[in-house]
């Protein structure tokens, strides 16, 4: 190609296009079209008739419904409040009821809602629908989080390109401090947005606040590693790892229950189902899962320490020795610096456009 404009400005779109496809795939693949994928529920009973009823819906459903019985009503409830299942019915001649616990997941409680209130229905009776754990008022669908979640991620990786392009002249250990920095404002910010702004938490603001931190520290300090080696791809790498992957699979809108098994998978370990499932135990479950959430998070942030720490090692060994200063050395260096600079600001921009 004959201008370096034009091979410049093409070079650049790759980029852009790359995400247009992979946030296509991403979003469209995980929440386009949601239907049970062995969702959960039970049936309360243990007469000989509650059995064969919970087998007829599983015969009917297939692999859509993984359904078990429990013996009593609270054993219901308190699967729920664990989130072992999503749905319980209880079989009532006079009035069956739906047990929900919409906090968990509000398309989840809706999902279970369509499944049994059609078997209410052909008995002829009106189903009870009884929703064992409520989001907050401010927060009726519980969707809430799924946005916070999306306010600290844009926040880490978007500082990313600041700390690792801006700052590739700073040693990494300067880097890595200021991206422990950065997280910490962000996630204050995002504490600020889910307490005082918009009222999604009306308790254990604090552990909020430290989610978000381990949240976004792992982020950050991945990101800043990475741009060691992957320079304005990182950019792109981020994408995929901290949205694309990661907003489809963290159950902020569907659980894995209602998704596919790729993203079901990824539910089990990313970064953002730990937070957001997190804050979820925390806020509306009594802590019940939180130790496995923060461990999960830790694990990121530990994979963000591991990372910046082979680029800082990678960077020492690159060091190139100091040269005469001579006039054809000292103007290369000043190419250099400016063709760094030039790049930073183009990666800066990409970044924010994003």
């Amino acid at each position: 190609m004959r201008s370096p404009a034009l091979r410049h400005v093409l070079t650049h779109l790759i980029t852009p296009l790359l995400m247009c496809i992979g946030m296509g795939l991403a979003y469209m693949g995980a929440f386009v079209t949601p239907e049970p994928n062995h969702l959960p529920v039970a049936v309360v009973g243990t007469a000989p008739e509650a059995k064969v009823f919970a087998q007829t819906v599983k015969d009917t459903a297939g692999d859509k419904l993984d359904v078990r019985t429990v013996a009593t009503r609270g054993d219901a409830v308190r699967l729920l409040r664990s989130r072992e299942v999503t749905g319980a019915y209880v079989p009532s001649a006079k009035a069956p009821e739906l047990l929900v616990a919409s906090a968990a997941s509000d398309m989840g409680a809706t999902a279970v809602e369509k499944v049994f209130t059609p078997v209410a229905a052909g008995e002829g009776l009106p189903l009870k629908i009884t929703d064992v754990a409520e989001p907050v008022a401010d927060d009726p669908t519980g969707q809430g989080l799924f946005f916070l979640l999306i306010a600290v991620s844009i926040g880490s990786y978007a500082s990313v390109a600041a700390l690792g392009a801006a700052g590739a002249a700073l040693a990494m250990r300067v880097r890595a401090l200021l991206a422990l920095g950065v997280s910490a404002v962000v996630s204050g910010i995002g504490a600020l947005l889910a307490g005082p702004v918009f009222h999604l938490a009306h308790h254990d603001l604090a552990g909020v606040w430290g989610m978000a931190w381990l949240y976004s520290a792992g982020i950050l300090l991945i990101g800043v590693g990475l741009h060691t080696f992957l320079k304005r791809w990182t950019t792109l790498t981020m994408m995929v790892l901290f949205v694309m992957l990661n907003f489809t699979s963290s159950g902020g809108l569907f659980r894995p229950e209602l998704q596919n098994g790729f993203f079901g998978t990824l539910h089990a370990f990313w970064n953002g189902a730990g937070f957001v499932e997190g804050v979820r135990s925390l806020l509306y479950f009594g802590d019940d899962g939180l130790a496995r959430t923060v461990w999960t998070l830790a694990a990121w942030l530990l994979a963000g320490l591991a990372v910046t720490a082979i680029a800082a090692l990678y960077e020492h060994t690159r060091r190139p020795r100091q040269t005469a200063a001579t006039p054809d050395a000292e103007r290369k260096h000043q190419r250099d610096t400016e063709d760094v600079e030039q790049d930073a600001e183009e990666e800066a921009e990409e970044t924010v456009g994003v």
